[in-house]
């Protein structure tokens, strides 16, 4: 069967996402998305209204912009699909705007709902387009505002066939306090990126029979080739973005969510430019090599997966910390699941799904965004953060482990 038709196997998915999906009552039987889909979402009943699903406000001083960006890198062909000679990307960025008013931009489109809905093992009756009602806080298109070179800019990955807007919500508050946030779709890795020109495409990486360390290494290596092209894009003599000059590109950093993550420090060891890597709850693939990393980096993550000496997703930590060379935090913050550090776990909240955190999800928001934060003003903009060097009475949920003691307090 031709790869844009062959039906998938679906890849693990952790508990939390498929509970979101399950949530929203999909409309059929769960098949493999093809690689190229039909742009038109199917049709939704006006008696069956969307869920009022609302992401958190932003917490910084600045009113957020956004905007979405094609690139095509003719230097080589997809990695996923080598009959297609370039590699396309679509990138959304978040920056500090001036403007107090304007449309707020729409949170996926109703095909890359429908098409993430799709994922869940449970049919029922439902809205399909559910997510693309969702509320943000950017507007769309807004003129970027602040002096040449002197925002500090923040690569976002997101977790394997999720779109880079199930980070918008760390974008969207990273901006607010002045900084440039790029989220990254890697096309074929996702169920869905929508092209300007109406195309949809899918996951073609979903169909590998079997997602084997080779596996992930490749998608490790895929997605650094990724952020490295972002970065030449964004940072060089010509630059993609016309708000671009804004960007010190002195001051880079990437954090990624699951296999976002964990291609970080893979990105960080390829290109020198990304100053520091934040991997969040995931299970590293490409090991740091055996000369080391000396540029700061932080894991954040769950007790259940990454508590130090519990198994070998945390073994695969271990295995990295011990090759970090330069400043390094090991986070874990209690009662959350993997999907609490996105926005999937807000929303499955709002939506009454139980996923299986006890952390509200607006609470695991507020800490993924204040920590993140906290490690990109430390190692960005040179401001001390006392939160990162000690337990905090305003975050007893957050502990700080020892890996090499096996302890976290």
């Amino acid at each position: 069967m031709s790869p844009r038709t062959a039906r998938a196997p679906r890849p693990s998915r952790p508990a939390g996402t498929a509970a979101l999906l399950a949530a929203v009552s999909v409309a059929s039987a769960c098949l493999g998305a093809p690689a190229l889909a039909d742009a038109t979402p199917t049709a939704r009943s006006a008696t069956d209204p969307s869920p009022a699903l609302s992401l958190l406000a932003p917490t910084g001083r600045h009113a957020v912009g956004t905007t979405s960006v094609h690139l095509r890198d003719d230097s080589r062909p997809d990695p996923w699909l080598p009959t297609v000679d370039s590699r396309e990307l679509m990138i959304s960025l978040w920056y500090p705007t001036n403007a107090s008013s304007g449309q707020p931009a729409q949170y996926m489109t109703p095909t890359e709902s429908e098409l993430l809905l799709r994922e869940a093992d449970s049919p029922a009756d439902g809205p399909l387009d559910v997510l693309s009602t969702t509320r943000t806080h950017a507007i769309r298109d807004a003129a970027p505002a602040g002096r040449a070179h002197s925002l500090p800019l923040v690569v976002l990955s997101p977790g394997f066939t999720k779109p880079r807007s199930t980070l918008t919500g760390l974008a969207e508050d990273l901006a607010s306090h002045g900084y440039v946030v790029v989220g990254v779709d890697h096309t074929y890795e996702n169920v869905a990126t929508t092209f300007p020109d109406g195309r949809v495409t899918t996951c073609v990486a979903c169909e590998e029979p079997e997602k084997t360390e080779a596996f992930w290494q490749k998608v490790d290596r895929t997605r650094a080739a990724d952020v490295s092209f972002v970065l030449d894009e964004l940072t060089g003599a010509q630059p993609t973005w016309p708000g671009a000059a804004l960007i010190n590109p002195d001051r880079i950093a990437m954090a990624g969510h699951s296999a976002g993550g964990a291609s970080t420090a893979t990105t960080m060891v390829a290109d020198p430019r990304v100053r520091a890597g934040v991997d969040i709850d995931g299970t590293t693939s490409t090991p740091i090599p055996e000369t080391g990393l000396s540029r700061p980096f932080m894991f954040l993550g769950k007790p259940a997966t990454y508590t130090p000496g519990s198994g070998s997703e945390a073994g695969t930590w271990q295995r990295d910390w011990n090759r970090l060379t330069g400043w390094k935090r090991w986070l874990l913050v209690t009662g959350t699941v993997h999907a609490s550090f996105t926005d999937v776990g807000l929303l499955a909240e709002q939506l009454g799904v139980d996923t299986g955190a006890d952390l509200p999800g607006a609470r695991a928001t507020e800490i993924t965004r204040r920590y993140l934060r906290a490690f990109l003003d430390l190692h960005l903009r040179g401001t001390p953060q006392p939160l990162l060097n000690r337990p905090s009475p305003a975050f007893p949920e957050v502990s700080s482990c020892t890996p090499e003691t096996a302890t976290c307090r």
